[in-house]
């Protein structure tokens, strides 16, 4: 028999000194992930040499990780809420090194769309995870100041890696830069599994929703094939099939019990459900920024690729250097304003962005991604305070999974509409000088489309609502909980 010992609550220096080594984690792999993301772009065309990979397969390598990362996202926030949120933080941590080692030595494609495929179920657990981690943690008045670092550490991630990824790849190949988050990963174990006891959940564990999960997974496999097989009628006919069966999802979730995406919160809870619908409209807006002016730089503009990549760079340079002072402001001035301010400003960078042409000089083209990057920085982390403060503790690992799963749905349908302008002003045909018209007129249409879809983000984000302040205790920051010393008797 055993039995329990007292509960001891942790000294407030203890429970300090745990939330920063805890912060340190979450910001380490916050910067790891998009680094290794950026890097492995960069790395595309050597592993299509080397692998002898068409077309369609190399798109299926970031496909791959996009689309376990959507799947996966939904599934871990639930399990995450029941069985730990460390717990699954560290389990996916240690699956990135185990994946990333599996993709650094893939000899064909099969094995690197597989490597992939794990990779993004290794992220989603991050996904799932770190903003809930970062609201059971840390006190209210803190939350808006701690998810600027975070958001701050993704963009200096994306900022890193195109340089650092291809000054690795030149160096040691194209198989080096799956293994540049690594070491950083490891470091986040060790922290983890010796520096940081206990554990946050939410207050019930409920039953997993395997029907819901597997609905909602149908859903985005076949969107993803659909997509990547567009503008065929068989496209069509998949994206069509996607849709009915995310629609029976829907239905399914309404009705359990303990659905694996509690879209409650979506009926019930006007300040979640219109924020994560803005965010959804802001990436599908913006998110192929850095692929079409990959394209114009290093086409219309004659740049070479490493000219093209600094000066991708600048826009997020500029977001991980506001995003922490966003953060902070949207704990003292309504989220609402600070990103309604921030669609606005995106809003006129992506209507300059519109108007570019082969002639239009390189401070124009820099100009405009200042104006981007600056909106979307005040954009960001005040609404992503907003999702997180609007939902009670017990749901933060949920609510955290749905900050996740909206931006990357919002990352396919960005590259699904530039897929969609570059076919219809492209159709099959490759780039060359013969069709660089065509790609103007693709870019101009894409960013066009992009200043469409931030209208009536605009409109929603004012008429969101207030986010009220949580009650009294609400604002006490979550200790996690520790096991109690057993006793043999």
């Amino acid at each position: 028999m055993t039995s329990s010992g007292a509960d001891t609550t942790p000294s407030p220096e203890a429970t300090a000194a745990l939330r920063r080594v805890l912060l340190l984690m979450i910001l380490l792999n916050a910067f790891a992930t998009p680094l290794m993301l950026s890097s492995a772009n960069v790395a595309l065309p050597s592993i299509a040499t080397d692998l002898s990979l068409d077309a369609v397969i190399l798109a299926w390598v970031p496909m791959a990780y996009l689309m376990a990362s959507t799947i996966f996202v939904l599934i871990f926030g639930r399990i995450a809420d029941s069985v730990g949120r460390k717990r699954i933080f560290l389990f996916g941590t240690a699956a990135v090194v185990v994946s990333s080692v599996y993709a650094a030595f893939a000899v064909n494609s099969t094995m690197l769309l597989s490597a992939r495929f794990l990779q993004g179920v290794s992220a989603a657990m991050l996904y799932a995870t770190q903003m809930a981690l970062v609201t059971s943690a840390f006190p209210a008045k803190e939350r808006g100041k701690m998810i600027g670092l975070v958001v701050s550490c993704i963009y200096v991630g994306l900022s890193a890696g195109p340089l650092l990824g291809g000054y690795v790849i030149d160096l040691l190949g194209w198989r080096a830069a799956f293994l540049l988050q690594v070491p950083l990963a490891l470091v986040v174990l060790a922290l983890g599994v010796f520096k940081v006891q206990g554990e946050w959940r939410g207050r019930t564990r409920v039953p997993f929703d395997l029907p819901g999960a597997i609905g909602w997974a149908i859903s985005i496999v076949l969107f993803c094939v659909g997509v990547s097989r567009l503008p065929a009628l068989s496209g069509l006919l998949i994206l069509s099939a996607s849709a009915v069966s995310f629609t029976l999802f829907l239905r399914h979730a309404r009705r359990s019990a303990n659905p694996i995406w509690d879209v409650n919160l979506f009926f019930n809870n006007r300040v979640f459900t219109v924020s994560n619908l803005v965010s959804l409209l802001m990436y599908s807006a913006t998110y192929a920024i850095v692929v079409l002016m990959s394209l114009y730089l290093q086409t219309l503009q004659g740049l070479s690729a490493t000219s093209a990549g600094m000066v991708l760079m600048i826009q997020p340079i500029i977001m991980a250097a506001l995003a922490p002072v966003t953060g902070r402001l949207s704990d003292r001035v309504e989220p609402r304003i600070l990103a309604t301010a921030g669609i606005t400003i995106t809003t006129m960078g992506l209507f300059l962005l519109s108007r570019l042409d082969a002639d239009s000089s390189l401070l124009y083209v820099i100009g405009s991604l200042v104006m981007t990057g600056s909106g979307f920085s005040l954009f960001s982390p005040p609404n992503v305070n907003a999702i997180m403060s609007s939902v009670s503790d017990e749901h933060a690992g949920t609510a955290s999974g749905a900050v996740a799963t909206t931006r990357l749905l919002g990352q396919l349908n960005s590259m699904v509409l530039v897929t969609l302008a570059l076919a219809l002003m492209m159709g099959n045909t490759p780039i060359s000088p013969e069709t660089y018209p065509d790609l103007a007129q693709a870019v101009e249409l894409s960013f066009s489309i992009g200043v469409a879809l931030c209208v009536p983000a605009i409109v929603l984000s004012l008429l969101r609502g207030r986010v009220h302040p949580r009650q009294h205790a609400a604002d006490k920051p979550k200790h996690p909980t520790h096991k109690h010393p057993t006793h043999k008797q």
